[in-house]
């Protein structure tokens, strides 16, 4: 029993060190995803919402702690209850996410291993064996070290973790696991290669035949049947392959211009993806980096999930002369943990990523403007894509949903998928712009 338990200490001690270092390392992205639980659609708790970063904080610090101390041995008893209560919880979270497909991604270990919520949940069952363990077998668990020992180690690993939590949240996370890290081609990273895998799907297809319901199975052709239709459900036998950037645009006025403006070759680009809940301190700064940006020769623009009347305004009250463009914004989260943040592109390729605390970081150097105008991206006579505009559930039209007010506004999202469109609707579409209102209480 001694060695099982010696066993199960380092295996899991090392394991909450690591999962929440990893997630120390971006509190922002991990916050996200508790905000994510926490919507309306998935676990039905909007009140923790607001606090989703605070709470974020204080469970990758205490997960942290705990696994030092499980290691040190300081207050057995207290560790041990601690690590099972948040497995059990974290077990219960992670299948309620894989049993009703709620949410595709636990955040475990952040972006640096990605799990689907059933491989979170076998993950949570595994570490729970080693867990009982440990609790029926506390008292092997005995100190490395003498008392005063075990406080300064606990002491100086909490010191380190707020420190290490404050800086990340002061600039940007010190390791980047994401596709638009530094050194990256956002470009090659929406590219999906000939021989990728398609989604297997198959369709059930259900008719009333002689007054008893029966169900045709196919891959997604309408059967011939000589009876009334009345329903189809499809399940998805195997995924499509899906390449690391898969919802990232830049559209204005119903027209795409990604390419265009991924294709700049000094190109500076302003993200907020909520620009209600932007830095203010950060707006602020932007007038004169950018002014001094195009003044040097670059091509600089906005891209934000917010309307436009928010646009505008924000615009008007800080002196923002630049255009902004939309974009999902989940797509934007990911791209820089920063409200607002800076991306120094060269043709796709990410040259800078700066918080805005660290704007006086950004390497500017001066270039010479092209004959043809490129400032003006939008002025393109684009062909309008066939857009379908939602609300809700409800369709719209793209001047209702410029309309909207930025305030009601509980997420906005672009759907590119021939798949999911096609699970909306059988017209054609090249896109869904999708606007959910917030609910009110």
């Amino acid at each position: 029993m001694k060695l099982l338990v010696t066993i199960s200490r380092i295996f899991v001690g090392v394991l909450f060190i690591f999962s929440g270092l990893i997630k120390l390392n971006d509190p922002i992205g991990f916050s996200f995803k508790l905000e994510e639980y926490f919507s309306v659609t998935v676990l039905d708790m909007p009140f923790f919402e607001p606090y989703a970063l605070l709470i974020a904080i204080f469970v990758v610090i205490f997960e942290v702690l705990l696994g030092v101390f499980l290691l040190i041995g300081f207050k057995p008893k207290f560790t041990v209850w601690s690590i099972l209560g948040m497995i059990v919880f974290f077990t219960f979270l992670t299948f309620y996410s894989a049993y009703y497909n709620k949410v595709t991604d636990c955040g475990c270990f952040g972006d640096a291993i990605k799990l689907t919520p059933w491989e979170s949940f076998t993950k949570d069952i595994v570490l729970l064996v080693f867990i009982m363990i440990l609790f029926f077998g506390v008292k092997h668990i005995k100190p490395v070290l003498n008392k005063l020992g075990l406080t300064i180690v606990s002491l100086l690993s909490f010191i380190f973790c707020f420190g290490f939590v404050y800086h990340v949240l002061m600039h940007l996370p010190v390791k980047d696991f994401r596709p638009y890290k530094v050194g990256n081609n956002i470009q090659q990273n929406m590219i999906v290669p000939d021989d990728a895998p398609e989604a297997i799907i198959e369709y059930h297809w259900k008719f009333n035949v002689n007054k008893e319901e029966k169900v045709i199975i196919t891959n997604g052709s309408y059967p011939t049947v000589d009876g009334e239709y009345i329903g189809v459900e499809t399940i998805t036998i195997r995924e499509a392959y899906e390449p690391p950037i898969h919802d990232f645009s830049m559209e204005r006025e119903g027209e795409d211009f990604t390419q265009d403006l991924l294709n700049e070759e000094n190109l500076i680009v302003i993200i907020s993806y909520n620009m209600a809940r932007a830095e203010n301190e950060g707006l602020s700064k932007l007038k004169t980096l950018t002014n001094l940006a195009t003044k040097k020769g670059y091509k600089v623009i906005g891209v934000t999930a917010s309307g436009l009347e928010k646009q505008q305004q924000l615009s008007e009250q800080y002196g923002l002369n630049f255009d902004f463009y939309f974009c999902d914004e989940t797509a934007l989260k990911t791209i820089v943990r920063s409200n607002p943040g800076i991306l120094k592109l060269n043709k796709g390729t990410v040259k800078q990523k700066l918080h805005w605390n660290d704007l006086e970081n950004l390497k500017l150097e001066k270039v010479e403007k092209k004959a043809n105008n490129t400032n003006n991206v939008s002025s393109k006579s684009n062909t309008n894509a066939n857009i379908l505009y939602l609300i809700g559930d409800r369709i719209s039209t793209q001047e209702e949903v410029a309309s909207l007010d930025a305030n009601n506004i509980e997420s906005v999202s672009i759907i590119k998928d021939s798949i999911e469109i096609k699970k909306i609707t059988d017209e054609n579409y090249d896109r869904i712009f999708k606007v959910n209102i917030k609910e009110k209480h």
